[in-house]
């Protein structure tokens, strides 16, 4: 019996000593090039570096309104394995609208240098990285510069606004509430018992991204986001149900915060989403007090 139990001690503690490797392998994010650049949606881009935590460098586009006069612009972030040329789409119904838009790989996505391991924290520094990029633009008002965001971008979104008062708005597209319901709902479906793998395995992801879940999770961020925020969901997200968006709306109702069900939608259903870009230009437009 003492052998078993000092063998198994054995086999726990090279687990333990080998997660952060085995994690970082596991959530190595699939890297895919862009679908689309600008030029194919008939945008006029600059493509920029943007420097971001660790020495590392973003890939971003930008496309200028074009009006001649610092107005208002919006920062856009990709979900997990995404980048800037699925989002395309929002950039030209944005442009249209008379908004700058800065579309932004994350670090390892797109065509952004890699890293060790992306998590939510990172997504959002590199968020941030973008959202000073555009304040410090001679065609950007610094005072009207939102955020959009899908998945863990949209989480991301929330996070950077909750710490920074001078973000205008938050669009957020298919937002998880909490990152652990999220991982244990992901361990559910590849049937991974909670007791004891799972509780371990998020102890250690928590150790490694160097953030306490509930500080980063998006249902308690809302509570100290101050500006408008419009919160998108499909009612057809298997990955992340609608009911996280509920969540997170319940903690935090009222008039700034805005919950918009999008029925017969996906998690990934950027173009069904585009379809009520009018209500899109509409909330950022009233959010940033554009006549």
């Amino acid at each position: 019996m003492t052998s078993l139990f000092l063998g198994l001690a054995a086999l726990l503690l090279t687990i333990h000593l080998l997660a952060p490797r085995l994690l970082r392998l596991a959530y190595r994010v699939p890297r895919h090039g862009h679908p689309a650049t600008p030029e194919s949606h008939g945008l006029s881009a600059e493509a920029v570096a943007l420097a971001t935590a660790g020495g590392k460098w973003l890939h971003a586009w930008f496309v200028p309104a074009g009006t001649g006069r610092p107005g208002p612009a919006v920062a856009i972030l990709h979900g997990w394995g995404g980048n800037a040329g699925l989002m395309l789409p929002f950039a030209d119904l944005l442009h249209r609208a008379g908004y700058g838009v800065l579309l932004l790989d994350a670090r390892n996505h797109g065509r952004s240098d890699s890293d060790d391991f992306s998590s939510l924290p990172r997504f959002a520094e590199d968020l941030e990285q973008g959202f000073d990029w555009l304040r410090a633009r001679p065609e950007v008002d610094p005072a009207q510069v939102a955020l959009l965001g899908h998945s863990v971008g949209a989480a991301a979104a929330l996070l950077v606004a909750a710490r920074r008062p001078e973000v205008a708005a938050v669009v957020s597209l298919a937002a998880f509430a909490h990152p652990v319901t999220l991982m244990r709902r992901q361990m559910r479906a590849h049937h991974i018992p909670y007791i004891p793998l799972g509780w371990w395995v998020l102890r250690v992801i928590q150790r490694t991204i160097g953030a306490r879940y509930g500080d980063i999770a998006p249902v308690n961020t809302i509570r100290r986001v101050r500006c408008p925020v419009l919160l998108v969901h499909g009612e057809d997200d298997l990955a992340v149900p609608v009911a996280d968006a509920e969540r997170i709306h319940a903690n935090r109702p009222g008039e700034h915060v805005r919950l918009r069900r999008l029925s017969a939608t996906g998690h990934d259903s950027v173009e069904r989403v585009r379809e009520h870009g009018g209500e899109l230009v509409g909330f950022l437009d009233g959010a940033l007090r554009r006549p």
